[in-house]
C-alpha cells in the first residue's frame, strides 16, 4: 500500500488553517451564490448594485475578510501542492516568495477595489 505525504503536518498551525479557511469560504460562497443567483439574477446585477452592497460596512467586511482568507487558502494549497510534487531547494524559496509577493498585489489590487466600490477615498 502506497504511503500517503503530506507537507502539512498535522495537528500543525497551516494544516488547521488550511481546513479553517476551506470551512469559511464554503459558508461565503454559499451566500454569494445565494444572494447573487436567488435573491438576485445575473441580469440584474449592475455596478451600482453593488457599489451599493459594498457601502455596508458588514458586507465591505465579508467581502475584505473573503479577499485574504480565499488568497491564503489559495497560495497555500499551491504551495503545499508543489511541495508535495517533490519541489525543493532554490526553487522551492523562488516558488514561495514569488507566490508571498503575488499574494501582497492581490491582497493591495483588491482592497484597492473594494475600497473604490464602497466609496472610500484611495488616498
Amino acid at each position: 500500500m502506497a504511503t500517503r505525504y503530506s507537507s502539512f503536518q498535522q495537528g500543525g498551525t497551516m494544516w488547521l488553517l488550511q481546513r479553517v479557511t476551506a470551512a469559511f469560504l464554503l459558508v461565503v460562497l454559499s451566500f454569494h451564490f445565494f444572494l447573487l443567483h436567488f435573491v438576485h439574477h445575473a441580469d440584474e446585477v449592475s455596478f451600482l448594485m453593488s457599489s451599493g452592497r459594498m457601502e455596508t460596512m458588514s458586507y465591505y467586511s465579508l467581502m475584505v475578510l473573503f479577499l485574504l482568507t480565499a488568497t491564503f487558502h489559495g497560495v497555500n494549497g499551491v504551495y503545499n501542492a508543489l511541495v508535495n510534487q517533490g519541489l525543493s531547494g532554490t526553487k522551492r524559496t523562488a516558488v514561495k516568495w514569488t507566490l508571498i509577493a503575488a499574494s501582497v498585489v492581490l491582497i493591495v489590487q483588491g482592497i484597492r477595489t473594494a475600497n473604490a466600490w464602497a466609496g472610500i477615498p484611495l488616498y
